[in-house]
């Protein structure tokens, strides 16, 4: 009897707040991910690999279900997963491919703009064997939101890999750095101050949020998503730059994503950025909050730090990874995601609103060297973090 209870309890196993707010009606959420490869890829390594890692965690053997017997909640049932039935090998004519670059863009657009399918573990992975201007072949794949967010599934990526310069050890995440021969107590003051700084901020950007959220409205421009309105199609691309365009940052020690958000944050621009919400209130408290900051939110914008080193994905050896997660009705969604020397710039536009993605990132690509000569002006590439 008691391992029955013990099935059931785990069978049942109800979903996170996060996760309910993804999968209810009208708010659909997925991250759509690109892995470049510097070789040829093996499909067959790449199922083997997913055997030994993903499908142990229980949400990428599970699907979701609404259960009547718990008032009609969702909940995660484990199911018997074959992974070859979520791994696509597309059988695509080379020949008839004039511009590789264009064709990956149309490809990742469609699996983006795809509903996935509630009747099984939510998640899928694509292998194209095309050469483009960036990679050898690629890997493409796409998760329900309800799965994790950007940090969990960048951690799932470090569990799936190996360093290229030790193929046994798993990849190095970003850790602090220390100014050699910097004095301790004048580090230890600094660091208190920055902490100090951060909180101030972080409260007055959460009280900002909460003015604009009753009382404020940003002004009206075809970016912001309406009351009501549903994710529509959204075109995915992505622009990698090296990051000589931070090089004076970089050769102060400090990541160039985290030195460009913080100054990103110092500008406090009112309602134009979503945060991510960590709520613990009832689902229905969530969806309601969470869909009048997306209607009331200009863009939605992020970044992620991604490894720090080259890494081999499954044996494969990677040059770049990009990353776009469709939530909200906004017509423009920017993340951008770190990778070695490099910064991924992705963008999920919808193209009736901006006709010309490509010229939006050749925009953000100057913004990365204004902020680069600001940086330098003020001294802040200097700051030890």
């Amino acid at each position: 009897m008691a391992r029955e209870k013990q099935a059931e309890i785990t069978i049942m196993e109800l979903l996170s707040p996060v996760s309910r707010l993804f999968v209810s009606p009208g708010f659909y959420g997925a991250i759509v991910f690109t892995l470049g490869f510097k070789t040829r890829c093996n499909s067959s390594a790449i199922v083997e690999g997913i055997k030994n890692t993903w499908i142990k965690l229980p949400r990428f053997s599970s699907k979701v279900v609404m259960d009547d017997k718990k008032n009609g909640e969702a909940v995660w049932v484990p199911v018997n997963v074959r992974v070859e039935d979520h791994v696509f090998v597309p059988d695509i004519d080379h020949f008839d491919i004039t511009n590789p670059d264009q064709f990956i863009e149309d490809y990742t657009s469609n699996i983006a703009n795809t509903t996935m399918d509630m009747s099984r573990p939510l998640w899928e992975f694509h292998v194209l064997n095309i050469k483009t201007s960036n990679a050898e072949s690629l890997g493409i794949g796409k998760f329900h939101h309800s799965l994790g967010d950007g940090m969990s599934l960048m951690s799932l990526l470090y569990a799936s890999s190996r360093k290229i310069s030790d193929p046994n050890a798993l990849p190095t995440t970003a850790t602090t750095r220390k100014q050699v021969g910097s004095n301790d107590n004048r580090w230890l003051v600094a660091r208190f101050w920055l902490m100090i700084r951060v909180i101030f901020t972080t409260f007055i950007e959460l009280f900002k949020s909460l003015l604009t959220l009753c009382f404020m409205r940003d002004t009206k421009t075809p970016l912001m998503g309406k009351p009501g309105d549903r994710n529509g199609p959204r075109k995915i691309i992505h622009r990698i730059k090296v990051n000589d365009v931070l090089l004076g940052i970089t050769q102060a020690g400090e990541d160039p994503v985290t030195e460009k958000k913080k100054s990103l944050e110092e500008t406090r621009l009112r309602g134009t950025i979503a945060v991510n919400l960590r709520p613990e209130t009832k689902i229905k408290a969530v969806e309601a909050i969470t869909k009048r900051v997306f209607s009331h939110t200009t863009l939605t914008f992020s970044n992620v730090l991604g490894p720090n080193e080259d890494i081999s994905f499954f044996e494969h050896p990677m040059c770049y990874v990009g990353a776009s997660a469709l939530i909200g009705p906004q017509a423009l969604i920017i993340h951008y995601v770190s990778y070695a020397d490099k910064i991924i710039i992705n963008l999920a536009v919808d193209t009736t609103v901006i006709p010309d993605p490509h010229l939006l990132c050749d925009n953000l690509v100057e913004s990365l060297e204004i902020i680069k000569l600001s940086l330098l002006e003020k001294g802040l590439h200097k700051m030890e973090v």
